[in-house]
């Protein structure tokens, strides 16, 4: 059982409307599911591509959860054996209001997200006798949008609406088997504070909170990285706070920022470092793996608790980080090396 007692979805449902309160509401969180957790995972989607899956897709790797189930696994196992202890769910895609938008039912979308941890529970299976966290990834609002809002956060919609789209997946995770929920790639104070509303009726889950930065100071919609961890760590469900699918170039001074704004574990995964070209829709330069390695060193030096990778991010990259973590995953690292060659 994952080492965080959770509230059924059920149960919360009640205590929402006005049911009961449960008595594992009453108990105060006392164990921190990232406390001995140094290496994050990397990207998913791209990994995907490597391993010849199809997510030209509106879902992304949300269609292989389905299509190719093992290439979901594999993805993780060859994380795991890079020496992350940490898994993100391939599930950043998946939403309700997505599937919809494609003909594909509710049902369909909630099986996905449970499918995806399932899927993550099995690799991590497969290495017994080593504590992995995982954590199940929540993307955006402007993920279900399709359309690269998450970038900017100018979503057009209501904040009820955000919060009710970030509810129905909680719902469904509430009662699973992840150790946390992921909130990522997060563009605005407000879709934050949408997530912490969203999260009220169940105050026992873990959750960290990452935001996407256009700068060493600005999440995307502009205002100050700080407020918004500020904000996001006086939910009692944060256990971390942290910034994501940034340039690797601003993450010294996110860093710092992070540690003005709270007391909480930061976790910092950015992108690889490659560009976007947003009307070519491709990447555009190149990343050095070692060179990435040498920038988490500096990472863990400013502060940074947990450190991975986002978009373009490959095994080797997270086995360059785990070197830099510490003395205990240089040596896993090193072993993984010596398995893959």
């Amino acid at each position: 059982m994952p080492e965080i007692a959770r509230v059924s979805a059920a149960a919360a449902h009640s205590d929402y409307h006005g049911g009961v309160t449960s008595a594992a509401q009453l108990a105060p969180r006392s164990v921190n599911p990232l406390d001995g957790v140094r290496v994050l995972d990397g990207g998913m989607a791209s990994e995907l591509e490597y391993l010849g899956a199809d997510i030209s897709g509106p879902l992304w790797s949300a269609h292989v959860l389905e299509d190719s189930p093992e290439k979901v696994v594999a993805v993780h196992r060859a994380y795991l054996e890079a020496g992350a202890d940490c898994l993100l769910t391939a599930s950043y895609q998946v939403s309700r209001q997505g599937y919809r938008e494609f003909g594909l039912t509710e049902s369909r979308a909630d099986a996905a997200l449970m499918r995806s941890v399932e899927l993550a529970c099995a690799a991590r299976a497969e290495i017994p006798g080593r504590r992995i966290v995982i954590a199940a990834s929540l993307g955006p609002y402007g993920a279900a949008l399709h359309n690269g809002s998450e970038y900017h956060g100018n979503y057009g919609c209501g904040f009820e609406d955000l919060v009710r789209f970030h509810r129905q997946r909680i719902e469904v995770l509430a009662g699973g088997e992840a150790d946390m929920l992921a909130f990522e790639t997060i563009p605005s104070l407000e879709e934050a504070r949408a997530i912490g509303q969203a999260l009220a009726p169940w105050p026992r889950l873990a959750a960290w909170l990452s935001f996407t930065c256009r700068d060493g100071r600005e999440v995307a919609h502009g205002e100050l990285l700080r407020d918004c961890a500020a904000l996001a760590a006086g939910f009692p469900q944060t256990v971390a706070v942290g910034v994501n699918c940034t340039q690797p170039a601003f993450l010294p001074e996110l860093i710092a920022e992070l540690r003005q704004a709270s007391s909480e574990p930061i976790v910092v995964y950015p992108n690889s470092g490659e560009g976007w070209d947003a009307e070519g829709r491709r990447w555009t330069g190149s990343s050095d793996p070692a060179a990435f390695g040498a920038l988490a060193r500096k990472w863990y030096a400013a502060g940074a608790h947990l450190v991975g990778g986002c978009c373009r991010t490959r095994p080797e990259h997270i086995r360059e980080i785990a070197a830099a973590s510490g003395p205990a995953k240089s040596s896993l690292a090193a072993k993984a090396a010596v398995w893959q060659s």
